[in-house]
């Protein structure tokens, strides 16, 4: 069709980047043929389940999705109709992520939106329904899905103002997409209307799964073992950095090479976005003359660092690091390319929290914690020295702003269970092995 002869054009001005990305040792696109042909490994046998294929594009949501998925079993179990849930993610470090929440068995690349990769993954993994996370909508996927009667529940639906004008602009299109989905689970009233514009056929604001999808309790032992291969004491002031982009690292160390003579407590951890940056961020750490360590050479059992500054070069642990901190700061916010990380997690755990002005991502989340008092915006890398700073002198301060920044993720959680309820409502009415699934509770 059409649509296959235009991606296949773009796949072919793209193939060189693929193979650059691949060979010059930056992080690698996932399993380019795999999802190119949809041919993935074989999933385990449902046992007569009905079976949810989850998606999620990168750590983020899948994460939300692991969260998600352990409370649509929970309701389904409830119920009386068990279901088995798989994940598919487009990124590498997506898909890493996945397999320690899922199991790798249950885990593989989302085909690319060609339609002979999608019909290929839908006949090997023989959903029942289909929970797209966030704003993950692809016309073939979407289209092979309704002309097979498997319905697509959009979880966390977010829209923003650019994206919502720039789907303006081919609105007949965009209303055919919006029409084969059952529902729109929308984090927000703002979000949930700019769908509704665009053609979404039922919308539902439950609220943000990012509430839900954050921990929050500093006395897990995963967050015990990290302080301890750390060698954090209880005197010593931790200040994280994390999800952080270029220039960050650059203006995080800078504040605690300001902060730290007077403060011989301090102690940095970076956490970089992407871990395949940590070698450059390791170079500008030697560059500045700080002591500091790696969180990869880390081991347990072994004497703990004594060093104040640590990079942390490994994947999946941010959630537990943060849980560490006393004063956080949340990356890709402060140049206005990437749209901000999650700065509810830090909050969860009671940190004192900043970011930079540049969140779009989180535009609902940023305005719930801005309005609370719970959290900080700093523009630059003086105004992140002086929140931290601000935090180091004053600790009533640092710890009655993350009591704020705590009480209110508790507020506003809820979001999961409605999801959940609604997607089991849905596999109810539709897809193959549905028929009697339907969670007695929390209905929308």
């Amino acid at each position: 069709m059409l649509l296959d002869v235009v991606y296949l054009l773009v796949a072919l001005l793209i193939l060189p980047w693929v193979a650059w990305r691949r060979l010059s040792g930056a992080r690698p696109v996932a399993a380019p043929w795999v999802r190119f042909t949809g041919a993935i490994a074989p999933l385990p046998d449902p046992a007569g389940r009905p079976r949810i294929w989850l998606h999620g594009g990168s750590v983020g949501e899948v994460q939300l999705l692991a969260a998600l998925a352990a409370e649509i079993r929970r309701q389904a179990e409830a119920a009386g109709c068990p279901v088995e849930c798989v994940v598919s993610s487009s990124t590498t470090t997506g898909l890493e992520v996945a397999r320690k929440r899922f199991g790798a068995d249950r885990v593989f690349p989302c085909p690319l939106d060609f339609s002979w990769a999608v019909e290929r993954v839908i006949d090997r993994s023989a959903p029942a329904l289909i929970v797209l996370g966030e704003l993950e909508l692809w016309p073939n996927l979407l289209a092979r899905a309704w002309h097979r009667g498997i319905p697509v529940v959009v979880a966390n639906a977010r829209m923003s103002p650019r994206r919502a004008a720039g789907y303006g602009l081919i609105a007949p299109v965009v209303r055919r997409m919006r029409s084969r989905v059952a529902v729109v689970v929308a984090r927000s009233a703002e979000d949930g209307a700019r769908f509704a514009t665009l053609g979404a056929g039922r919308v539902v604001v439950a609220g943000s799964l990012k509430y839900d999808g954050v921990r929050g309790d500093r006395d897990h032992p995963d967050i015990h073992r990290l302080r301890s291969l750390a060698g954090f004491t209880p005197d010593d002031v931790v200040f994280l950095a994390g999800s952080t982009q270029h220039p960050e690292e650059e203006l995080a160390l800078a504040t605690y090479r300001t902060l730290a003579p007077r403060h011989p407590r301090l102690r940095l951890v970076i956490v970089p976005r992407h871990v395949e940056r940590a070698p450059a961020i390791a170079a500008l750490l030697d560059r500045a003359g700080v002591p500091w360590q790696q969180r990869s050479r880390l081991a347990a059992g072994h004497t703990p660092s004594s060093t104040r500054v640590l990079l942390v070069d490994t994947t999946g642990e941010l959630a537990w690091w943060w849980g560490t901190a006393t004063v956080a700061f949340v990356g890709g916010s402060l140049d206005g390319h990437r749209g901000g990380q999650n700065m509810l997690e830090p909050a969860a755990y009671g940190a004192a929290v900043c970011f930079g002005p540049h969140t779009r991502n989180f535009a609902t989340e940023v305005a719930t914690l801005l309005a609370a008092d719970a959290a900080t915006v700093v523009g630059d890398g003086n105004a992140l020295t002086e929140f931290v700073g601000r935090g180091l002198d004053d600790p009533a301060w640092a710890a009655a702003r993350g009591a704020e920044a705590r009480a209110t993720v508790a507020a506003h959680r809820g979001a999961t269970a409605v999801t959940a309820a609604l997607v089991l409502e849905n596999l109810a009415g539709g897809g193959a092995g549905g028929g009697r699934c339907r969670s007695p509770e929390n209905r929308p």
